[in-house]
């Protein structure tokens, strides 16, 4: 069976994303992400409020590389909380990730309007009000909350990014990981937008198989600049195993914005 991916190999291994449907039938489902945000049809909402989230930097473990992106996991703990803005329940941190392109114009899975970024960072939390564990929330309508933040490249390296792309050169084919060691953990919150006030948010789903509409999408209207060094960190990896006889960097790996079918973008600003 084929499996998913971003890019055709011309040998009928991979489904790319316009193929994911084949797989998956909810891909052309009405609550599908991400999605371009047209700022002049985004409706501003007095009620959203600034979010409350903390992060513990002990409880982030290591990094993975899953041969689609790199992924940093989270030992639960109660200090990974998220709530308030758009929130009607509470959510704890799960894992992080990134998606990026080949060249700096593009990267960026939602867009603004019709703008792609070079990359877009997610922090994934599910819904610990209700269910009881990530795996057990992550196909319910209200069982994720996704803090999205775009990257773009700038001329000086962002100091926190610092911290943890040296754990990324550990890990640059599929299948490797590496624990975090860094003295005092990672302080997650630190690779956020310095203004997390600013923000757009809609219901949508994961962006990746098995695309479950189950997303409370949260998308920082300011954007998280890095070097174009750092950014090669990301283009470094590869979606193969270190014995693979041909090697591929992970490349694009961002799905194409989807159909609104209706659906409304709020905003916490005017």
């Amino acid at each position: 069976m084929p499996h998913w991916g971003y890019r055709r190999r011309h040998d009928d291994e991979v489904l790319d994303p316009e193929e994911w449907c084949k797989e998956y039938p909810i891909a052309k489902s009405n609550r599908q992400s991400p999605i371009d945000i047209d700022t002049s049809k985004v409706q501003y909402n007095a009620s959203l409020g600034e979010l409350e989230f903390d992060y513990d930097p002990k409880s982030i473990k290591n990094v993975v590389n899953n041969g689609h992106t790199f992924t940093v996991s989270v030992g639960q703990t109660d200090k990974n909380d998220i709530t308030k803005g758009p929130l009607k329940h509470k959510y704890e941190l799960a894992q992080f990730h990134c998606h990026w392109g080949s060249k700096d114009e593009i990267g960026s899975e939602h867009t603004v309007n019709g703008k792609q970024y070079a990359a877009e960072l997610h922090f994934v939390h599910w819904n610990t009000d209700l269910y009881k564990s990530c795996g057990d929330a992550i196909d319910k309508t209200d069982g994720i909350a996704v803090l999205g933040t775009f990257i773009k490249v700038g001329k000086t390296n962002h100091p926190y990014w610092g911290e943890l792309l040296p754990y990324l050169t550990k890990v640059l084919h599929k299948d490797q990981a590496v624990d975090i060691t860094l003295p005092g953990g990672f302080h997650a919150a630190n690779i956020l937008p310095t203004n997390t006030k600013d923000y757009y948010t809609y219901e949508g789903s994961l962006t990746t198989p098995p695309l479950y509409e189950s997303v409370t999408w949260i998308l920082f209207k300011e954007a998280v600049e890095i070097s174009k060094e750092q950014l090669e960190t990301f283009r470094a990896l590869m979606s193969t195993k270190a014995e693979d006889a041909k090697q591929q960097c992970i490349s694009d790996n961002f799905r194409p914005t989807q159909p609104m079918h209706g659906r409304v973008v709020a905003a916490s600003f005017k």
